[in-house]
């Protein structure tokens, strides 16, 4: 029996948040595909979206879109298409998600990765799309044609530089702090950088969203799963939407009261009470070319670990 508070909050979600069908089907695909294989049919896709808004029509031409930009690729089955997560689509998953499974402000030892992207030997082109590409993965400008970041991930950049064939033009060091890690010049020079108070802002949006649902979900009896379903697509749709846009900073560079950190346990407490019933609702809905979906890999069980382990005070 679906719940009434749950649909009256799903229907005002949908009426004040515009979502774009593309990024709706990758969050999708990503979350809630791939680790059960990465492939369904197109007919069952339409199926599992219908609720959170885009009719068949839309489902076709943003899938159609997202093989052309090489997330997808199609395969023909008789009188049945389905679409598969390609390799290029997997890796830039990978890229997208990888933060918001794990809490990611791991300890601090002071290190920084900083690039230097000045000089004559890029060209302009190179060097936007560089620069856009570093900022993405939380790169800030610390200097003119100088970017850097605590604790960056070294294979992402390396790929950022290989993807944008600036890894023979650039210089990349690894550096470290001096003195304090909390010292007040470098509070400044985050302040400076990193434009913290907007990304405060969307996490605290975040948080006004989802907290009453997550608490009326928390004291429910009974769950329906497609209302599962739709809750879990929408909160990693908004989250991943919020995480993209945060550099990932170590918490000794951040505020005290830095409201990512009660977004996060909020979203690994509610995904933990839906996911459950929208898995029954996945494998009830999906299909592939061999009839029904396959289990979940084993990675799936580990998501938010770090947000259900031990006893979450967000949702008080």
């Amino acid at each position: 029996m679906k719940s009434r508070f749950i649909s009256q909050w799903l229907n005002a979600f949908l009426a004040d948040h515009k979502l774009r069908a593309n990024s709706l089907i990758i969050t999708i695909y990503g979350d809630a595909i791939a680790p059960h294989g990465g492939t369904v049919g197109i007919g069952s896709l339409i199926t599992l979206i219908e609720p959170l808004g885009p009719n068949a029509r839309l489902v076709r031409t943003s899938v159609f879109r997202l093989t052309r930009e090489k997330w997808l690729v199609s395969e023909r089955i008789g009188r049945k298409s389905y679409y598969s997560l390609t390799a290029i689509g997997r890796r830039r998953f990978e890229h997208a998600f990888r933060r918001i499974y794990d809490d990611p402000h791991r300890q601090w030892d002071g290190d920084w990765q900083v690039v230097f992207a000045g000089g004559g030997i890029l060209s302009a082109a190179q060097r936007d799309v560089l620069r856009r590409e570093l900022l993405w993965e939380g790169f800030g400008v610390i200097a003119p044609g100088v970017l850097a970041h605590p604790y960056a991930n070294h294979d992402a950049v390396l790929e950022i530089l290989q993807s944008t064939g600036t890894h023979d033009k650039v210089v990349v060091i690894q550096g470290r702090s001096l003195g304090a890690l909390a010292s007040r010049p470098l509070q400044e020079l985050v302040r400076e950088c990193w434009n913290l108070d907007t990304i405060a802002a969307d996490y605290k949006r975040f948080i006004d969203c989802f907290r009453p649902l997550a608490r009326a979900i928390k004291a429910a009896r009974n769950l329906d799963p497609e209302q599962a379903f739709c809750v879990r697509s929408l909160l990693i749709h908004e989250f991943r939407r919020v995480q993209l846009r945060d550099p990932q900073l170590p918490r000794q560079l951040l505020p005290a009261d830095w409201p990512g950190d009660s977004a996060r346990q909020i979203c690994g407490e509610l995904y933990t009470l839906v996911a459950p019933k929208s898995e029954q609702h996945l494998t009830s809905v999906l299909e592939t070319a061999d009839g029904r979906l396959p289990e979940a890999a084993e990675y799936f069980q580990r998501r938010f670990n770090d947000a259900t382990t031990s006893r979450i005070e967000a949702l008080a």
